[in-house]
């Protein structure tokens, strides 16, 4: 899977069956706040939107980031994995 970092749109983006799937986010301090995840409608493969979200732990984790998920859907991908929780900043609970 490729994901892009459009750093202009402040999102990562990455291509599926001729769609745009997209995270927005933000930055403040150390911290990437998860704020949208945008996927058509006509798309239902939660499995690829898994893999895309573990996919953008893995770049958190290589920036020496931690993740603050505000949108529902990503709160739900952290609730079912847990090894992703020590991303989350200090006094962070779902």
């Amino acid at each position: 899977m490729e994901i892009k970092d459009n750093i202009f749109s402040r999102q990562f983006e990455t291509i599926v069956e001729k769609e745009l799937i997209s995270v927005e986010y933000s930055f403040q301090e150390k911290k990437i706040f998860l704020t949208k995840l945008n996927v058509p409608e006509t798309f239902k493969n939660e499995e690829f939107v898994s893999n895309f979200l573990k996919n953008i732990m893995e770049i958190a984790i290589e920036r020496k980031l931690k993740v603050v998920p505000i949108q529902p859907k990503i709160v739900a991908f952290f609730k079912k994995n847990p090894v992703y929780k020590e991303l989350l900043p200090p006094g962070i609970r779902l």
